[in-house]
C-alpha cells in the first residue's frame, strides 16, 4: 500500500499569525496571552516557554518576549482560509482542531502527483496565499503521520516510506504514543522503558501487565504501527467548549461566578447556532498550585436552554467553592458533551419552558444582528467577557 494519509499541522498557529500581521515580532520570541501562555512562537519556545505555562513561569525563562493578547479573530479567519486550501487539494479532509487535519490523498496520483508532491504544493500555497508555515507528516496511517509532523517541525516535510514504519518509529521516545502521558511515561520508565521499540520488545502481554489489558494493546499496537482507522469527513464533533484563564490575581466569588456565566451564554449560543442539545455539563478548574479538578453533571434528557444549562453550571461550582476558597482558581473552563441533533426529545420545565426558548432565540437574534455583548444579563454588565478560542465549525 501507498503512503497516501497526511498530517498537516499549523506551526505555533497564534504565534505565527502575530508575527505574520506585525513584521516588528518576527524573529522575536513572542507570547501569546498574559496570565497563561496560549501560544509560544519557536524562538521563545528555545527558552522552554510551554503552553498553558503560567505567563510569570514564562517570562522568567524569556524575559525579552513579547506578550500580546490573543486575536482570535484573526485566528480564524486563517483557518477558514487555511482550510479552503486543504479541501482544494483533497475531498478528503478531516478536521482536529483549528489548525491540524488529516487528509487523505489517495487515487489522486494522476491528476495531482506524488502524495509528497501534493504536499508540498499544499505547504506552499498556506505560505503563499495565507502566510504561515505548516509542516506535514505522510505515512500508511494517522497516527504516524501524525508522529512524522511531529519530527518533522517546525515547517518540514516527512514521508515515512512504506516498509519503513518500525525503521522511523522505534527509536522515537515512548511519549510520542498517543496515550503516553506523564504518569504512564514514568511508570514505563521504572520498567526499563525509554523508546517505542523498548515497549514494542517488552511484549503485549508485559505491557498488559503492567498498564492493564486495555492500554497494553492499544500501545503495543501502535508500538508496531498498526492504526486501522481511516479519514473520516463529515463527522460532528461530540462536545463543544470554552475556557477563560484567570490569572494569579486574587478573585472574588462573583467575579469567578460571572466569568462562568459569561462562558455558558457563548457556549448555548454555539449550542444553538449548530442545531445540537447536550446532555451533559463538565465544568473544568485549574487552582493556584497547578493543581486541576473536574466536576460533571447529566440531564435527564438534552437541552440547549441557556438557563438550563446555567442553573446545572452554577450548582457545579457551588460544590467547587469551598476548594476554590482554599487554594485559588487560575482557569475556569465549561463543556458541553454527549451532543445530539436537535430533533431529539428536549428537557423541559412546566410553564417557562416556552418563555425561556423563546428568550434564548431572541437574544440570539440581537446578538448577531448588534453584537456579543448588545445583549448581556445583569452581573455581566461593566465586566470583560473574555474570548473564545476558535474552534472548527460544527
Amino acid at each position: 500500500m501507498e503512503a497516501t494519509i497526511m498530517h498537516a499541522d499549523l506551526d505555533s498557529f497564534y504565534a505565527s499569525v502575530e508575527q505574520r500581521d506585525n513584521p516588528a515580532l518576527r524573529g522575536r520570541p513572542v507570547i501569546v496571552g498574559g496570565g497563561v501562555v496560549l501560544a509560544a512562537s519557536y524562538e521563545a519556545k528555545a527558552f522552554g516557554v510551554r503552553t498553558p505555562m503560567p505567563g510569570r513561569e514564562a517570562l522568567a525563562l524569556c524575559p525579552r518576549a513579547v506578550v500580546v493578547k490573543p486575536r482570535f479573530d484573526a485566528y480564524m479567519d486563517a483557518s477558514q482560509a487555511v482550510f479552503e486550501i486543504f479541501g482544494d487539494t483533497t475531498p478528503v479532509v478531516e478536521g482536529i482542531s483549528v489548525d491540524e487535519a488529516f487528509m487523505d490523498v489517495g487515487g489522486l496520483r494522476r491528476i495531482s502527483g506524488t502524495p509528497v508532491e501534493i504536499a508540498a504544493r499544499l505547504r506552499e500555497r498556506v505560505a503563499t496565499e495565507v502566510g504561515l508555515p505548516i509542516t506535514v507528516g505522510i505515512a500508511r496511517t494517522k497516527f504516524l503521520a501524525k508522529v512524522a509532523s511531529a519530527v518533522a517541525k517546525p515547517d518540514g516535510l516527512i514521508e515515512v516510506a512504506p516498509g519503513t514504519e518500525l525503521e522511523f518509529l522505534h527509536p522515537l521516545p515512548v511519549r510520542r504514543l498517543w496515550g503516553v502521558g506523564a504518569v504512564t511515561e514514568a511508570k514505563l520508565a521504572d520498567a526499563g522503558i525509554a523508546t517505542i521499540g523498548d515497549l514494542a520488545g517488552f511484549g503485549e502481554r508485559g505491557l498488559s501487565s503492567l498498564l492493564g489489558p486495555g492500554s497494553g494493546r492499544h500501545l503495543y499496537a501502535l508500538a508496531m504501527a498498526r492504526d486501522p482507522r481511516r479519514v473520516e469527513t463529515g463527522r460532528r464533533r461530540r462536545s463543544i467548549g470554552s475556557q477563560r484563564a484567570m490569572g494569579r490575581r486574587p478573585k472574588s466569588e462573583a467575579d469567578i461566578e460571572a466569568t462562568l456565566l459569561a462562558i455558558v451564554e457563548r457556549l448555548g449560543k454555539r449550542l444553538r447556532g449548530a442545531d445540537r442539545v447536550c446532555r451533559t455539563v463538565v465544568l473544568r478548574l485549574r487552582f493556584d498550585d497547578f493543581g486541576r479538578a473536574t466536576r460533571s453533571r447529566s440531564f435527564l434528557e438534552s437541552t440547549d436552554r441557556t438557563d438550563i444549562i446555567m442553573a446545572v453550571a452554577r450548582g457545579l461550582l457551588d460544590d467547587a467553592m469551598p476548594i476554590i476558597r482554599d487554594r485559588g482558581c487560575t482557569l475556569i473552563g465549561l463543556s458541553l458533551t454527549n451532543l445530539d441533533d436537535h430533533n431529539c426529545v428536549q428537557l423541559t420545565l412546566p410553564f417557562e419552558a416556552d418563555h425561556g426558548a423563546d428568550l434564548d432565540i431572541a437574544m440570539d437574534r440581537l446578538r448577531n444582528r448588534f453584537g456579543r455583548d448588545a445583549v448581556t444579563r445583569a452581573v455581566l454588565v461593566g465586566r470583560h467577557h473574555g474570548d473564545d478560542a476558535p474552534m472548527l465549525p460544527d
